[in-house]
């Protein structure tokens, strides 16, 4: 019998992994809190669930993109979780943005229960996922990691193993340090290219082709140029939570972060000006703010 997959949280990320798994003629079952997102999900062909539990008794490989630990707690293991359906054998692949103890604290009690349990983050933005075009950095037990690769090649165009369970977390910090950097390093070029009496997106379609572009400058470029922020990829609010954990992580570490510890106020900044909600290529605004120029 063919291997059922379950989505929990059926969000920009959670609601693309869904939909190429259900392109793929792979049975999908999903659960998400609010009614817009189970709604898409619906309407793409797939199977709607009232609770996380229901959802775990009818899948084999379940699948979490969710917000924070809390979230992925009662996901797991409250009255309506994964746990309370009572099912053994079941492999949970978590694909969040999360600390490595609150991983590492929920793969132990999923252990407990007989169920196993993948830490595999994804690095790609929410049109890169909905275009297949992310990574996936999956970790844990190499057997389980087989069992799985096949479904997570649905939705990836990278399915990469990269050791022990912790290990994908690790390497999506660094992947998003170089992000956050990378983001403000853009928006900074674009900035004293406008200053300098370059247009905007010239510059940004100029740089995108020479030996200066990175993948965010391609990404948030246009964005940056237009001034176009309301449709995130990831919102400024999200990506502050993700920068807290890569700072913590770096700390632990006890490795200096010169660059990115000065990427970070530049976030902080944007999101005190009211645009938490908007993508991050907003914090180009503060750039254009220090250099006294008005936002388009």
């Amino acid at each position: 019998m063919s291997t059922r997959a379950g989505v929990i949280g059926l969000g920009i990320m959670g609601g693309a992994f869904a939909k190429h798994l259900l392109a793929a003629d792979v049975r999908t079952s999903g659960y998400d809190l609010l009614a817009a997102n189970v709604e898409a999900f619906s309407a793409h062909g797939g199977h709607a669930c009232k609770s996380s539990r229901a959802l775990a008794a009818e899948a084999d490989i379940l699948i979490t993109s969710l917000p924070h630990s809390a979230a992925l707690d009662d996901a797991l293991f409250g009255s309506d979780g994964v746990v309370a359906a009572g099912r053994t054998g079941l492999l949970v692949i978590e694909t969040s943005t999360l600390s490595i103890e609150d991983k590492e604290r929920a793969r132990n009690r999923l252990a407990g229960a007989g169920i196993g349990m993948l830490d595999a983050p994804i690095s790609g933005t929410g049109p890169q996922a909905q275009a297949k075009d992310i990574t996936i950095f999956a970790s844990g037990d190499r057997a389980e990691f087989e069992r799985a690769r096949t479904l997570l090649s649905h939705f990836a165009r990278s399915v990469q193993y990269v050791g022990p369970f912790g290990s994908g977390s690790k390497m999506k910090y660094i992947a998003n340090l170089l992000v956050a950097i990378h983001i403000v390093g853009a928006a900074e070029a674009i900035v004293l290219g406008e200053k300098a009496g370059l247009d905007a997106s010239t510059l940004v379609e100029v740089l995108a082709g020479s030996a200066a572009t990175s993948r965010m400058l391609e990404v948030r470029g246009p964005s940056m140029a237009t001034g176009a922020y309301a449709t995130p990829m990831m919102k400024v609010d999200v990506f502050q939570k993700d920068l807290d954990i890569i700072a913590n992580f770096a700390k632990q570490a006890q490795c200096p972060v010169p660059l990115f510890s000065a990427s970070v106020p530049f976030y902080t900044a944007v999101a005190a000006q009211g645009m938490g909600l908007q993508d991050t290529a907003a914090v180009v605004s503060v750039l254009r703010s220090l250099a006294g120029m008005e936002e388009k």
